[in-house]
């Protein structure tokens, strides 16, 4: 018997290491890209996207404007704020992030054409078992970061251990459900993960950023800095004044000029960006020729302000460009965490004195739709009654639910136009009474005498104009509701702590809903520092919901999960939803050309300047 032991002990020990390196003996796909629900639009041999002109010549200057101002010029920590992290600087396609494994999903370079799909830039192909427990990118020979040294496999699990342990807490969500990394050779690593079918993770994981080992393994990670961080993309940061302005040029004989998915983009010699604190400012700096594109966000401006020489003379280009993509849930945020906002009848009778249709047209020259739905503008908002995959989901819950939640469409209170009901009014204070609070001569008194009272915190001055209107009618019933604007720095600080009764806040939102959606709702991030639980959301029904959301096989089950968040979120009341657009407003000077406007990003990544087509 020993003998025979001894003669199959290496046949054993092959069969351990095979069990070993393969996690799963499901059946293996290996392809250029992947589609989480479905399958890819572009094929292997695809040499561009649609949106792209392969052909676009190469040269010139770009100036662009930013908003605010940055103090750090590392994007993955919790310290500071980078440019990216600045109001609508991703949209431009040129910034400090360094290249990903792949490209389609995420912040680094949104698919323009597809829902929910990636394809290779770093990682040349991607392996993953039939039953999604485990994912392998194999990495090009050619891509190399900005100072000549080869991307490894070394990188990639560098730069998922630091992300996860020093990393912004973001980070530590987006990834979590890997139970192990190996790095099976210099330019092939896997990722092991803690459950099957984890569609979610692998898209994730494509869109980790891969940060140089050498660069990094000296220095301490956390610090705000401006030296620019070594890089692996299309432009490198050439020049820093910080908190004013930072310039980009591309990066000569780039190892990913010529792959399909870069193809006719990034065009451009140079970047300059400059960075304005007031948009009144940079709005007049674009008029006379500053820069080159500026993205309207104000609606009176967008009305009134383009009546200048420039646009007359068709030197200037303003465009409605419609899109498909899903709008940033926009909202006042009541922090759940603060007693008074964890009644959900003063939630909602806050809610009813937020007059929409009135600051549309007063303020907003009827430009905008109020937000019924926390994914606006996309499949993924609650409509009508629960049905199908929806209603069975929610069913599950029904005595924990409200039964009106089954029975009646999800509305806001609406108005004329003209001012808030006496009809509403008296709802709002029946909610109120109800909840314990008196309408009493100097106000709205509770049990033990206590006003009914709270600060709306902001960091944008203009925002005051818009919300006045706001606590008066807060004020008609009793209501004390102070406005307050402080410096980024300040805002920031105490977002972090969640040190503010209500907010004015944006959630981005994207075409696959999913562990984003952790980061705004779960329950376990109502104490993380520097969160997105801005309501303190801490409801046992939603965090199951967003288990199934995150768990969905199909774009069907995906869908009827988030509308059944969706649904919960609103008959909660845990914000006051405000108002959307479904179009890009652009000016532009008239010496850019592009192919068109894909429905799911504006793609100024793929524009290029007229001059030079003439020139070649």
């Amino acid at each position: 018997m020993d003998r025979i032991f001894r003669l199959m002990r290496p046949v054993l020990l092959l069969l351990i290491c095979l069990v070993l390196s393969f996690p799963s003996f499901a059946a293996i796909s290996e392809s250029h890209g992947y589609a989480q629900f479905g399958t890819l639009k572009y094929p292997e041999n695809f040499t561009h996207f649609d949106w792209a002109n392969p052909d676009a010549p190469k040269g010139g200057q770009l100036r662009l404007m930013a908003s605010g101002s940055f103090d750090t010029l590392n994007p993955y920590t919790f310290k500071g704020t980078s440019p990216i992290a600045t109001p609508g600087f991703f949209q431009y396609g040129v910034s400090e992030l360094n290249e990903t494994l792949m490209v389609g999903s995420g912040l680094y370079d949104p698919s323009g054409d597809e829902p929910a799909s990636i394809y290779g830039l770093i990682a040349e192909t991607i392996e993953y078992s039939d039953d999604k427990s485990w994912v392998v990118f194999n990495l090009r020979d050619s891509a190399r970061f900005h100072d000549g040294h080869p991307i490894t496999a070394y990188d990639v699990a560098f730069s998922y251990r630091l992300l996860i342990k020093d990393g912004h807490p973001r980070f530590r969500t987006d990834l979590q459900g890997v139970r192990r990394v190996d790095i099976l050779n210099r330019h092939r690593i896997r990722f092991v993960f803690d459950r099957a079918d984890n569609t979610q993770l692998i898209m994730r994981l494509g869109e980790l950023p891969v940060l140089p080992q050498h660069y990094w393994k000296d220095r301490d990670f956390t610090a705000t800095t401006f030296e620019p961080p070594l890089g692996s993309g299309p432009y490198r940061i050439s020049n820093v004044q910080p908190g004013r302005r930072i310039q980009f040029e591309r990066v000569k004989n780039w190892w990913g000029a010529e792959l399909a998915v870069n193809r006719g983009k990034y065009n451009f010699d140079r970047v300059d960006v400059e960075f304005y604190r007031d948009s009144t400012v940079a709005f007049e700096a674009f008029k006379v020729g500053e820069f080159d594109f500026y993205i309207e966000h104000q609606a009176k401006n967008w009305a009134n302000g383009y009546q200048f020489p420039a646009l007359s003379r068709g030197e200037v280009i303003r465009a409605e460009i419609p899109h498909q993509i899903p709008t940033q849930t926009q909202a006042l945020f009541m922090n759940g965490r603060r007693p008074l906002f964890s009644d959900i009848r003063v939630r909602q009778a806050l809610g009813m004195l937020f007059d929409f249709e009135w600051t549309n047209r007063a303020l907003f020259y009827s430009a905008y739709q109020r937000s019924q739905s926390y994914y606006p503008n996309s499949d993924f908002a609650a409509t009508g009654r629960p049905e199908g995959g929806e209603w069975l989901l929610l069913s599950r819950f029904r005595d924990q639910l409200p039964a009106e939640l089954f029975t009646e469409p999800f509305e806001l209170p609406k108005t004329d136009g003209r001012g808030i009901p006496r009809d509403t009014l008296r709802q709002a204070l029946s909610l109120l009474k109800d909840a314990g609070w008196k309408l009493k001569p100097e106000g709205l008194r509770d049990k033990h005498g206590r006003t009914l009272e709270f600060e709306i915190l902001l960091v944008n001055p203009r925002l005051e104009r818009i919300l006045q209107p706001y606590t008066g009618n807060l004020a008609r019933i009793g209501i004390q509701a102070r406005l307050r604007t402080v410096d980024a720095a300040q805002y920031k600080q105490r977002l972090d702590q969640y040190d503010y009764d209500m907010i004015l806040a944006t959630l981005g939102q994207s075409l696959s809903p999913g562990l984003e959606q952790w980061l705004y709702f779960h329950s376990s991030q109502v104490n993380i520092k520097g969160g997105r639980n801005y309501a303190g959301i801490a409801n046992p029904i939603i965090d199951q919901l967003l288990e199934k959301l995150i768990a969905a096989k199909t774009r069907e089950e995906q869908i009827s999960a988030a509308r059944a968040i969706d649904r919960v979120l609103l008959w909660n009341h845990y914000s006051i939803p405000n108002w959307y657009i479904n179009n890009h407003r652009l000016a532009y000077r008239n010496r850019f050309a592009h192919v068109t406007t894909p429905p799911y990003t504006l793609g100024l990544r793929a524009w290029w300047l007229k001059d030079l087509e003439k020139a070649q």
